[in-house]
């Protein structure tokens, strides 16, 4: 029997499409350690945020697949699993609407003041005149960092309130960008003076770890919104909290921080400005079955040795066993 290991309960949707598989076991792991344990025996194992190093693959040599449940892949040793012909798969695709859509919950909680109008009701306040400045999106112009699956329905989604956008990606050339009816920006940073909306929406690699960092803040205009629903640590936080409390960014929206779970005195909890989510973008139900499906037709093509190359992080390895 082939033994499937996941980190932790997986949406129905996607465990029926493992146990209707034959010939494969699947084991739902407790907690991080019994995951590492029972990893050992495993030939696939899918994660959500565990990470996986150079000593937890040497500690399961009998594995053939490492699926993520979701598109990113930072805490992956991308390399050590191509020296080992090991495929990476995430599950491209399936978020894209959900993250997408919570992106525009952020900038419209963070446009409207959401939570601060919500509390104010609470206390029973009910003159929003006397309450926090709000804005509207369409005139605005937004800044999308990272053209991707979901930097592109972002945009989409930013377009259809009437809001100026500027695209940067290096990865896209600039025509396409053009003929999306967007404005490319080679020189994002160039670009920082003109917006008054920077939502981020690429990958945490060694070229975007504290891409937004003191010098990028101090070129942003003043009173700026910053969404980010891609990494933490893109953004350097204690920057970020300093621009916060300057006025210089006027509020942020955030699903994700440098250190998850947010530590108790992470300054940003403090703040009335500053509307957080539990990395939760990807949450939506929808989303959720979505992903979950994607991710176990990912481990069972990668084992059947049929995997698509658009769901392989590491695609390379694919073309050795050919």
């Amino acid at each position: 029997m082939t033994l499937i290991v996941l980190e932790r309960p997986l949406h129905p949707a996607g465990r029926s499409v493992l146990d209707a598989a034959p010939g494969v076991t699947v084991a739902v792991a407790t907690d991080p350690a019994d995951f590492a344990a029972r990893a050992r025996e495993a030939e696939a194992i899918l994660l959500w945020l565990t990470r996986v190093d150079r000593a937890f693959l040497d500690a399961c040599p009998k594995l053939k697949v490492v699926a993520r449940y979701g598109v990113g892949f930072d805490t992956v040793d991308i390399a050590a699993c191509t020296e080992r012909g090991l495929p990476v798969a995430v599950t491209n695709g399936a978020n894209d609407l959900g993250v997408a859509e919570h992106t525009m919950a952020l900038l419209l909680g963070v446009a409207r003041r959401l939570t601060e109008y919500d509390a104010m009701v609470r206390r029973g306040e009910w003159r929003s005149v006397d309450g926090p400045v709000i804005g509207e999106l369409a005139g605005r112009t937004v800044l999308v960092i990272g053209y991707g699956r979901i930097g592109t329905r972002v945009a989409r989604l930013c377009s259809a309130f009437g809001m100026r956008v500027m695209v940067h990606d290096p990865a896209f050339p600039t025509p396409r960008i053009a003929a999306d009816g967007h404005i490319p920006v080679p020189d994002w940073r160039a670009a920082l003076a003109e917006a008054d909306v920077v939502t981020l929406h690429c990958p945490l690699n060694d070229t975007t770890r504290h891409l937004i960092d003191a010098d990028a803040l101090a070129r942003m205009k003043p009173g700026v919104w910053l969404i980010n629903t891609a990494r933490g640590p893109i953004i350097d936080e204690a920057a970020l909290v300093a621009a916060l409390r300057s006025g210089k960014v006027a509020a942020a929206g955030l699903d994700v921080l440098s250190v998850e779970p947010a530590l108790p005195d992470n300054p940003l909890l403090a703040m009335n400005n500053v509307i957080l989510t539990p990395h939760s973008a990807a949450s939506a139900q929808e989303t959720l079955a979505k992903m979950a499906v994607r991710a176990a037709h990912n481990i069972l093509d990668a084992l059947a040795g049929r995997i698509d190359p658009g769901f392989v992080v590491n695609a390379e390895v694919l073309r050795r066993g050919r």
